[in-house]
């Protein structure tokens, strides 16, 4: 039976939607659902093209008996960071933060129900090896740390909001303007990498890049690039 990400329109998404994991998409649904039942988030971000991101949904995301963690102790989230770059930005500072040294894909992140991370990695591989734990295992032990340590785990979430708000710009003395003129930029580099006989943009090989045009959409809104505190 597949899963709700048969639903979402992003092919990498749509790649897990026979898994046996209970996952949802990034959304309100998700967070709601770990606020009330004050259970933890697993956030998995990859994409399609990751060789890792598909060696870990082979190991560990089709496994029922895996899936079966899962879904007893988290509320599992799959985010495809093409589509969401912004997301993806976000956790991978924040891993960086907790972990100490850079993140990747899969990106592996364990969230309080705010989405304030607590735990992080990247590929786990499903029985211990690399010198990395086994991933159902990781998985228990997690949520034993959310159990147990939830006042060290509040503390650290506030050093992470803290962090995340020195990293941004700060308010400018003057008050700015807005323009179209940005938008208007954007919409003409696109026509001028336009190919009107094959589609798409620019030379082969020609892979699709959802950020590209999401930059100039219809509804004149652009995607911000920028690092933001913002969980939800």
């Amino acid at each position: 039976m597949a899963n709700r990400l048969a639903q979402e329109t992003s092919p990498y998404l749509q790649q897990h939607a026979a898994n046996p994991v209970d996952w949802y998409a990034w959304g309100p649904e998700a967070l709601e659902r770990a606020k009330a039942e004050d259970r933890p988030i697993l956030l998995s971000i990859g994409y399609s093209a990751c060789h890792w991101c598909h060696v870990m949904a082979h190991e560990s995301f089709e496994d029922p008996e895996v899936a079966a963690v899962m879904n007893r102790l988290f509320v599992n989230v799959k985010v495809d960071r093409e589509e969401r770059p912004d997301l993806d930005q976000i956790y991978q500072s924040a891993h960086q933060m907790i972990a100490q040294r850079p993140g990747g894909w899969p990106l592996t992140m364990f969230l309080a129900p705010d989405g304030t991370p607590f735990f992080g990695g990247t590929y786990f591989p499903k029985s211990p090896r690399y010198g990395l734990p086994g991933f159902p295992d990781l998985l228990e032990r997690v949520a034993e740390v959310w159990r147990e340590k939830r006042t060290e785990i509040g503390e650290q979430g506030e050093q992470i909001h803290a962090a995340f708000s020195r990293m941004l710009p700060r308010a400018g003395a003057h008050r700015a303007e807005f323009s179209a003129a940005p938008i208007r930029g954007a919409i003409e580099a696109l026509r001028a990498s336009f190919d009107p006989r094959f589609g798409g943009f620019g030379g082969a090989p020609k892979f699709p890049h959802p950020t590209t045009s999401n930059c100039a959409c219809a509804s004149g809104r652009p995607r911000a690039t920028t690092t933001r505190a913002r969980w939800r």
